[in-house]
């Protein structure tokens, strides 16, 4: 409770209350790139943009988004089912998940950034691409992965945490410091 008179402090969203954030800058050596994982305690991850992406941090207005990785490849087609999740795609951390094209001709691929079974794709997004943008942690998430439960613990490892990649993204910015 707030102190008599004093403003309220805003309470936690569901992300911060329930989800650990990490991060991966950089991908595959592009660089401002970065992605987030949020993991969840039972082992469910999202896969998310990072707030210094180049979608968020200059405000580009996304044309589209595309699920369909190759010819091959549609990650629309993944059906799961099942306790043991038969039919899931398998992803390793450089699998890409979705393709951003952006009004300015920039494309942008994001990847899982971690090993396991893809259990679902934000199909919203194909509908409203904005949400990325506007909720890039809740209604705008890219994908939830599910990594397997031995490789559950060290998932992380390669991946920041939060002050390391606030770090980061200081030297990013003010590369004299």
């Amino acid at each position: 409770m707030a102190a008599a008179g004093g403003p309220q402090a805003p309470s936690p969203g569901l992300a911060e209350r329930y989800f650990t954030r990490w991060y991966r800058p950089d991908v595959k050596g592009n660089p401002c790139e970065d992605h987030c994982v949020l993991q969840h305690s039972n082992r469910i991850c999202v896969i998310a943009l990072a707030d210094a992406h180049p979608v968020l941090q200059k405000g580009k207005a996304i044309e589209r988004i595309s699920y369909q990785i190759s010819a091959n490849c549609s990650r629309l087609q993944n059906k799961v089912s099942g306790k043991s999740k038969r039919g899931a795609q398998f992803l390793t951390e450089l699998a890409p998940l979705c393709r951003i094209f952006c009004s300015d001709g920039e494309e942008y691929t994001i990847y899982s950034c971690i090993r396991g079974r893809l259990m679902e794709v934000n199909e919203s997004l194909l509908n409203s691409p904005s949400l990325l943008q506007q909720k890039p942690f809740t209604d705008g998430y890219i994908a939830v992965v599910l990594p397997k439960f031995e490789e559950s613990k060290s998932i992380t490892r390669g991946l920041l945490t939060r002050k390391e990649y606030e770090e980061v993204l200081s030297k990013r910015f003010n590369p004299t410091s």
